[in-house]
């Protein structure tokens, strides 16, 4: 590694550990203000979007740095001849793409600077969004150097750099060449290329045979980076990650294994247990937060290592029909037909029917491979409790941040981030600020920059599908062809695994629910009930190929290709598959509880 690359290496990181420091700072700055009722940051929300923004185009710098922008492939399958020539193949690839978003992100930025949109405080916008082409621009030259260590092999991907210089200069509206391109990115998807390149890569081809600017995939990546829940994710996963590098999840652990560890796979319920209750965000951020403790111990037990890693992505999102669950929320906010706490009611019984169909799963394979049990002991359950009452009382904070009229969504995820650095910086004493602050942050933007990249491209994508009205043909076919409530419901609930295969919670909430909801009602289905077999499906979708959610974070922190990462999550995905359709086929479940709770 040249100096220079050193050096922009640690300006990287030291920006990256800045711009997720003032996203948590500002929302609990303006908390602060707003509830002492005086003046606070002008624009504070706003500076907090535009963190997240960096967050993203930094963490996928980042991530190709490391070689971590993460595929759908790992060639394993590839002769160790061919290994060579794949690699140009693929860097290649990955270069004239990332160099073409790059183009397309510089013609936003100009249309935005044309426009002259300020931020708060006088900032312009495209000042704040020059992040995106710098981005895309370092991807495409790490994409090159990590061609080979000479410089003959970073000459062959280099070289196609002229096929988005050849694209530009090309009439559209030409079938063979979009379909040439489409095969070679699909072959490239194949051999490893970045799910980023691929989704984005699709979309430019797209949009460019009909016409339409390429400006538009990173307007739209844009437009969902800076929306007004998504600066929640990475506040939630950077707390996440403090709560483990203090030493949390050993002493949680310790709990669910005192209470539960004495039962047959008892650790696989305290593993479902503890996912379900400490999925804050229903995003899975569990799984890089608590799945690299999880995993060892789990095989230490007794389970396989292809059985531990499908059980920790299987939990990963069990906590999203449960408060205070974003997408529940989101959900209530934007159907504008249940309100808040009704859909909580409804999702109750489905949200403990999934963890007890996930646990049930674990007990049989811990009889199975017979792992190691203990003895139930009082005392240690006490003890246990006492140890871990700060990180136990973590989601009572987050509920009473989102419920109890003190601060917005964003703002509990700074609240949780606060009350992490508290409880293990300065009342347990495991953690540092000044030596595992920096590196906890820079992992933390690493992660959520690699997953924001992909949802941001897929974003794009789906405003291809959008102007084609593909959407509103889906719903006129349904309406013409569909007559039966049940096969309405197997229907849905098949396009929303696909949606959510490919398409991140938020985005598929915003552009699914108006088309579904017109259909449901005249199917007479209760809007509860609606509400929770959506959400279900989207916590299906989590664990959905090719690129749900679970599987690219589960990736990401054990390094493992997604192939196997596929095979493990296999059979939990066929049990909540099962508990999908009961949830869909039996309506009493989600309709009772709402009944006792008088809602």
């Amino acid at each position: 590694m040249t100096g220079a690359a050193r050096i922009l290496g640690r300006l990287e990181r030291a920006v990256a550990v800045l711009v997720i420091s003032l996203a948590c700072l500002l929302p609990l700055i303006a908390m602060a203000t707003r509830l002492a009722g005086v003046r606070g940051i002008p624009g504070s929300v706003v500076f907090v979007q535009q963190l997240t923004l960096w967050m993203a185009f930094l963490g996928a710098a980042l991530a190709a740095s490391g070689e971590r922008l993460l595929g759908m492939s790992a060639n394993t399958f590839v002769p160790p001849g061919w290994m060579r020539p794949v690699r140009l193949f693929g860097c290649g690839l990955t270069a004239a793409i990332a160099s073409s978003l790059c183009w397309a992100s510089y013609r936003f930025v100009a249309s935005e600077r044309s426009i002259g949109t300020t931020l708060a405080l006088g900032v312009p916008n495209w000042v704040l969004a020059l992040v995106m082409p710098a981005g895309f621009l370092l991807i495409a030259a790490r994409a090159i150097h990590g061609a080979g260590p000479r410089a003959p092999h970073r000459l062959a991907p280099a070289l196609f750099l002229v096929v988005p210089l050849a694209l530009y200069f090309t009439k559209p509206e030409a079938p063979a060449i979009m379909w040439l391109g489409m095969a070679a990115i699909l072959v490239g998807a194949v051999l490893g290329l970045p799910i980023f390149a691929t989704l984005g890569g699709i979309a430019l081809l797209l949009l460019w045979n009909i016409g339409q600017p390429v400006v538009e995939v990173p307007d739209n990546a844009y437009s969902l980076m800076v929306s007004e829940v998504l600066p929640s994710l990475p506040l939630y996963t950077l707390a996440g990650y403090v709560l483990v590098e203090g030493g949390a999840s050993n002493r949680l652990l310790r709990v669910y294994a005192a209470l539960f560890g004495w039962l047959p796979g008892g650790l696989a319920i305290a593993t479902a247990v503890a996912f379900a209750i400490f999925t804050f965000a229903g995003s899975g951020v569990t799984i890089v937060s608590m799945g690299g403790l999880m995993l060892p111990m789990l095989r230490k037990a007794g389970y396989s290592e292809r059985f531990s890693i499908g059980l920790i992505n299987g939990s990963g999102s069990l906590g999203l029909l449960f408060p205070p669950s974003l997408p529940v929320i989101l959900y209530a906010i934007y159907a504008r037909t249940v309100p808040i706490e009704t859909l909580f009611a409804g999702g109750l019984a489905p949200g403990l029917l999934m963890v007890a169909m996930v646990a049930a799963w674990g007990v049989f394979q811990g009889v199975k491979c017979g792992a190691v049990r203990q003895r139930f002991s009082p005392k240690e359950a006490c003890a246990a409790v006492w140890a871990a009452k700060w990180e136990l009382a973590v989601p009572v904070v987050v509920i009473v941040g989102l419920f109890g009229g003190i601060g917005t969504l964003v703002e509990a995820g700074a609240i949780a981030v606060a009350y992490a650095v508290i409880a293990e910086c300065f009342i347990l004493r495991q953690f540092s600020l000044r030596r595992d602050f920096p590196r906890v942050a820079v992992e933390c933007v690493t992660v959520v920059g690699g997953v924001l990249l992909i949802i941001g491209m897929a974003k794009g994508l789906t405003y291809y599908l959008a102007i084609q009205s593909v959407p509103e043909m889906l719903t006129n076919w349904v309406d013409l062809h569909i007559q039966s409530r049940y096969v309405f419901l197997l229907l849905l609930n098949v396009v929303l695994l696909i949606k959510g295969s490919f398409m991140d919670v938020f985005s598929a909430i915003i552009v699914m629910v108006p088309l579904i909801q017109p259909i449901a009602g005249r199917f007479g289905i209760d809007p509860v009930q609606m509400g929770v077999i959506f959400l279900a499906n989207l916590e299906l979708g989590y664990l959905t190929p090719p690129i749900g959610m679970n599987l690219c974070l589960s990736a990401y922190r054990f390094r493992q290709p997604m192939t196997a990462v596929y095979r493990a999550t296999l059979p939990f995905y066929l049990i909540l598959l099962l508990g999908v359709l009961l949830i869909t086929y039996v309506p009493a479940l989600t309709t009772l509880p709402v009944k006792w709770f008088g809602l």
